[in-house]
Protein backbone atom coordinates (compact mmCIF):
# COMPACT_ATOMS: atom_id res chain seq x y z
CA UNK A 1 0.00 0.00 0.00
CA UNK A 2 2.77 2.43 0.88
CA UNK A 3 4.54 1.64 -2.38
CA UNK A 4 1.33 2.45 -4.25
CA UNK A 5 1.04 5.73 -2.38
CA UNK A 6 4.60 6.65 -3.30
CA UNK A 7 3.95 5.90 -6.96
CA UNK A 8 0.85 8.11 -6.79
CA UNK A 9 2.89 10.92 -5.23
CA UNK A 10 5.53 10.48 -7.92
CA UNK A 11 2.92 10.60 -10.65
CA UNK A 12 1.38 13.76 -9.27
CA UNK A 13 4.82 15.37 -9.02
CA UNK A 14 5.51 14.45 -12.63
CA UNK A 15 2.24 16.06 -13.73
CA UNK A 16 3.09 19.21 -11.79
CA UNK A 17 6.55 19.33 -13.36
CA UNK A 18 5.32 18.93 -16.96
CA UNK A 19 4.72 22.66 -17.54
CA UNK A 20 8.20 23.38 -16.14
CA UNK A 21 9.74 20.75 -18.41
CA UNK A 22 7.94 22.13 -21.46
CA UNK A 23 9.50 25.58 -20.94
CA UNK A 24 12.77 24.41 -19.42
CA UNK A 25 16.09 25.98 -20.36
CA UNK A 26 17.75 22.56 -20.00
CA UNK A 27 16.81 18.95 -19.18
CA UNK A 28 18.99 16.02 -18.12
CA UNK A 29 17.63 12.47 -17.78
CA UNK A 30 19.79 9.54 -16.63
CA UNK A 31 19.36 5.87 -15.68
CA UNK A 32 22.10 3.90 -13.98
CA UNK A 33 23.11 0.91 -11.88
CA UNK A 34 24.63 1.33 -8.41
CA UNK A 35 26.61 -1.46 -6.74
CA UNK A 36 25.50 -1.06 -3.11
CA UNK A 37 27.76 -2.40 -0.33
CA UNK A 38 26.03 -2.32 3.10
CA UNK A 39 27.70 -1.98 6.51
CA UNK A 40 26.70 -1.00 10.04
CA UNK A 41 23.99 -2.27 12.39
CA UNK A 42 20.27 -2.04 13.05
CA UNK A 43 17.73 -2.92 15.75
CA UNK A 44 13.99 -2.64 16.33
CA UNK A 45 12.72 -2.13 19.87
CA UNK A 46 16.07 -3.36 21.16
CA UNK A 47 16.82 -2.96 24.86
CA UNK A 48 20.40 -4.22 25.12
CA UNK A 49 23.52 -4.35 22.97
CA UNK A 50 22.70 -8.00 22.16
CA UNK A 51 19.69 -6.79 20.19
CA UNK A 52 21.90 -4.93 17.72
CA UNK A 53 22.21 -6.80 14.42
CA UNK A 54 25.39 -6.35 12.41
CA UNK A 55 24.54 -5.93 8.74
CA UNK A 56 27.72 -7.73 7.71
CA UNK A 57 28.25 -10.34 10.44
CA UNK A 58 24.66 -11.19 11.51
CA UNK A 59 22.42 -10.32 8.58
CA UNK A 60 25.08 -11.52 6.09
CA UNK A 61 24.08 -8.98 3.44
CA UNK A 62 26.18 -8.86 0.28
CA UNK A 63 26.58 -6.31 -2.49
CA UNK A 64 23.46 -5.66 -4.55
CA UNK A 65 23.14 -3.95 -7.94
CA UNK A 66 20.13 -1.63 -8.11
CA UNK A 67 18.79 0.51 -10.94
CA UNK A 68 18.26 4.20 -10.15
CA UNK A 69 17.05 7.22 -12.13
CA UNK A 70 17.26 10.98 -11.99
CA UNK A 71 15.94 14.06 -13.81
CA UNK A 72 17.32 17.61 -13.64
CA UNK A 73 15.30 20.49 -15.04
CA UNK A 74 16.90 23.92 -15.47
CA UNK A 75 14.05 26.40 -15.38
CA UNK A 76 14.02 29.85 -16.98
CA UNK A 77 13.95 33.25 -15.30
CA UNK A 78 13.85 33.30 -11.48
CA UNK A 79 12.22 29.90 -10.91
CA UNK A 80 14.29 27.35 -8.96
CA UNK A 81 15.79 24.44 -10.87
CA UNK A 82 14.34 20.99 -10.12
CA UNK A 83 16.09 17.72 -9.30
CA UNK A 84 14.14 14.43 -9.07
CA UNK A 85 15.79 11.12 -8.13
CA UNK A 86 14.62 7.60 -7.25
CA UNK A 87 16.98 5.14 -5.51
CA UNK A 88 15.73 1.61 -4.76
CA UNK A 89 17.64 -0.22 -1.99
CA UNK A 90 16.72 -3.70 -0.74
CA UNK A 91 18.62 -6.56 0.91
CA UNK A 92 17.54 -10.02 2.07
CA UNK A 93 19.47 -13.04 3.28
CA UNK A 94 19.67 -15.89 5.77
CA UNK A 95 21.84 -14.76 8.68
CA UNK A 96 22.85 -16.07 12.06
CA UNK A 97 23.60 -14.95 15.61
CA UNK A 98 25.11 -17.00 18.45
CA UNK A 99 22.94 -15.33 21.09
CA UNK A 100 19.20 -14.74 21.34
CA UNK A 101 17.97 -11.24 20.49
CA UNK A 102 14.83 -9.14 20.55
CA UNK A 103 13.37 -7.79 17.33
CA UNK A 104 10.13 -5.92 17.80
CA UNK A 105 7.79 -8.08 19.85
CA UNK A 106 9.55 -11.41 19.27
CA UNK A 107 12.62 -13.03 20.80
CA UNK A 108 14.73 -14.96 18.28
CA UNK A 109 16.74 -18.00 19.45
CA UNK A 110 20.46 -18.41 18.68
CA UNK A 111 21.11 -19.82 15.23
CA UNK A 112 19.97 -19.04 11.68
CA UNK A 113 17.22 -16.55 10.83
CA UNK A 114 16.02 -14.70 7.73
CA UNK A 115 15.72 -10.96 7.30
CA UNK A 116 14.84 -8.29 4.79
CA UNK A 117 15.56 -4.56 4.82
CA UNK A 118 14.20 -2.08 2.30
CA UNK A 119 15.37 1.52 2.23
CA UNK A 120 13.98 2.95 -1.02
CA UNK A 121 14.26 6.72 -1.22
CA UNK A 122 12.88 9.42 -3.46
CA UNK A 123 14.20 12.98 -3.77
CA UNK A 124 12.62 16.23 -4.88
CA UNK A 125 15.16 19.06 -4.88
CA UNK A 126 14.97 22.78 -5.64
CA UNK A 127 18.21 24.66 -6.30
CA UNK A 128 19.81 27.75 -7.83
CA UNK A 129 23.16 28.20 -9.53
CA UNK A 130 25.53 30.82 -8.13
CA UNK A 131 24.73 33.90 -10.25
CA UNK A 132 27.46 34.88 -12.70
CA UNK A 133 29.88 32.08 -11.80
CA UNK A 134 29.36 30.06 -14.96
CA UNK A 135 29.65 33.16 -17.14
CA UNK A 136 32.75 34.42 -15.31
CA UNK A 137 34.51 31.07 -15.82
CA UNK A 138 33.53 30.76 -19.51
CA UNK A 139 31.23 27.84 -18.72
CA UNK A 140 33.92 25.79 -16.95
CA UNK A 141 32.66 25.99 -13.36
CA UNK A 142 29.18 25.97 -11.88
CA UNK A 143 28.00 25.72 -8.28
CA UNK A 144 24.44 24.87 -7.16
CA UNK A 145 22.84 25.44 -3.76
CA UNK A 146 19.40 24.39 -2.62
CA UNK A 147 17.14 22.17 -0.53
CA UNK A 148 16.09 18.55 -0.98
CA UNK A 149 13.03 16.68 0.31
CA UNK A 150 13.86 12.98 0.72
CA UNK A 151 11.09 10.45 1.28
CA UNK A 152 12.33 7.13 2.72
CA UNK A 153 10.17 4.03 2.30
CA UNK A 154 11.60 1.85 5.07
CA UNK A 155 10.75 -1.75 5.93
CA UNK A 156 12.57 -4.29 8.12
CA UNK A 157 11.52 -7.89 8.77
CA UNK A 158 13.10 -10.73 10.75
CA UNK A 159 11.90 -14.36 10.99
CA UNK A 160 13.37 -17.15 13.12
CA UNK A 161 12.72 -19.62 15.92
CA UNK A 162 11.15 -18.31 19.10
CA UNK A 163 13.66 -18.37 21.99
CA UNK A 164 11.14 -20.13 24.31
CA UNK A 165 8.76 -22.23 22.20
CA UNK A 166 10.96 -23.02 19.21
CA UNK A 167 8.13 -22.10 16.86
CA UNK A 168 8.76 -19.90 13.82
CA UNK A 169 7.97 -16.27 14.60
CA UNK A 170 8.50 -12.97 12.80
CA UNK A 171 8.01 -9.26 13.22
CA UNK A 172 8.39 -6.32 10.90
CA UNK A 173 8.32 -2.55 10.86
CA UNK A 174 7.29 -0.29 7.98
CA UNK A 175 7.44 3.48 8.03
CA UNK A 176 7.61 6.33 5.53
CA UNK A 177 10.05 8.99 6.70
CA UNK A 178 10.19 12.47 5.10
CA UNK A 179 13.50 14.29 5.61
CA UNK A 180 14.45 17.85 4.61
CA UNK A 181 18.07 18.07 3.49
CA UNK A 182 20.49 20.71 2.20
CA UNK A 183 21.86 20.29 -1.31
CA UNK A 184 25.20 21.31 -2.82
CA UNK A 185 26.31 20.47 -6.35
CA UNK A 186 29.19 21.45 -8.59
CA UNK A 187 30.20 20.89 -12.21
CA UNK A 188 33.65 21.37 -13.74
CA UNK A 189 33.59 21.24 -17.54
CA UNK A 190 37.01 22.01 -19.05
CA UNK A 191 35.91 20.86 -22.54
CA UNK A 192 32.51 20.28 -24.11
CA UNK A 193 32.74 16.47 -24.01
CA UNK A 194 34.08 16.01 -20.45
CA UNK A 195 32.73 17.03 -17.04
CA UNK A 196 33.49 16.26 -13.40
CA UNK A 197 30.47 16.57 -11.10
CA UNK A 198 29.77 16.26 -7.40
CA UNK A 199 26.63 16.29 -5.25
CA UNK A 200 26.17 16.42 -1.49
CA UNK A 201 22.94 16.12 0.47
CA UNK A 202 22.87 16.23 4.24
CA UNK A 203 20.85 16.60 7.41
CA UNK A 204 21.84 16.76 11.09
CA UNK A 205 19.28 16.96 13.92
CA UNK A 206 19.58 15.95 17.57
CA UNK A 207 21.56 12.66 17.55
CA UNK A 208 20.52 11.75 13.99
CA UNK A 209 22.27 12.45 10.71
CA UNK A 210 22.07 11.47 7.07
CA UNK A 211 24.70 12.18 4.39
CA UNK A 212 24.54 11.29 0.69
CA UNK A 213 27.63 12.01 -1.44
CA UNK A 214 27.93 11.46 -5.20
CA UNK A 215 30.88 12.00 -7.52
CA UNK A 216 30.85 11.29 -11.26
CA UNK A 217 32.96 11.61 -14.39
CA UNK A 218 30.76 12.31 -17.40
CA UNK A 219 31.67 11.78 -21.06
CA UNK A 220 29.56 13.25 -23.84
CA UNK A 221 30.87 11.74 -27.11
CA UNK A 222 28.23 13.10 -29.49
CA UNK A 223 24.92 14.90 -29.53
CA UNK A 224 22.81 14.90 -26.35
CA UNK A 225 23.96 11.41 -25.26
CA UNK A 226 26.33 10.91 -22.33
CA UNK A 227 27.81 8.11 -20.24
CA UNK A 228 29.10 8.51 -16.69
CA UNK A 229 30.83 6.54 -13.97
CA UNK A 230 31.30 7.44 -10.33
CA UNK A 231 30.99 6.56 -6.67
CA UNK A 232 28.12 7.07 -4.23
CA UNK A 233 28.29 6.92 -0.44
CA UNK A 234 25.44 7.21 2.07
CA UNK A 235 25.74 7.30 5.85
CA UNK A 236 22.77 7.44 8.17
CA UNK A 237 22.16 7.32 11.89
CA UNK A 238 18.52 7.35 12.92
CA UNK A 239 16.46 6.58 16.02
CA UNK A 240 12.79 6.72 15.14
CA UNK A 241 9.65 4.70 15.92
CA UNK A 242 11.70 2.06 17.73
CA UNK A 243 14.11 1.64 14.80
CA UNK A 244 17.78 2.36 15.50
CA UNK A 245 20.17 2.23 12.57
CA UNK A 246 23.78 3.27 12.13
CA UNK A 247 24.50 2.18 8.58
CA UNK A 248 26.64 2.94 5.53
CA UNK A 249 26.06 2.14 1.87
CA UNK A 250 28.72 2.78 -0.75
CA UNK A 251 29.92 1.62 -4.12
CA UNK A 252 30.58 2.49 -7.76
CA UNK A 253 27.89 3.22 -10.31
CA UNK A 254 27.51 3.72 -14.03
CA UNK A 255 24.80 5.58 -15.90
CA UNK A 256 23.71 6.68 -19.36
CA UNK A 257 21.45 9.55 -20.31
CA UNK A 258 20.65 12.55 -22.42
CA UNK A 259 20.89 16.27 -21.79
CA UNK A 260 19.57 19.13 -23.86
Amino acid sequence: MKRVKLWIVGGLLALVMLPCAASAAGIEVAVGVWNQTPNGDISYKGTTALDQLSIKDNLKYRDENRVFGRIKIDTPLLFPNIYLMATPMEFSQTGSKNTSFQFGNVSIAPGPFTSEIKLDHYDVGLFYGIPGLKTATAGILNLDLGVDARIIDFRARVSGQDALSGLTVSDSKSVVIPLPMLYLGFQVKPVTWLAVEGEARGLVYEKNHYYDLIGRLKLKPFGPLFAAAGYRYEKLKIDRDGVKADARFGGPFGEVGVEF
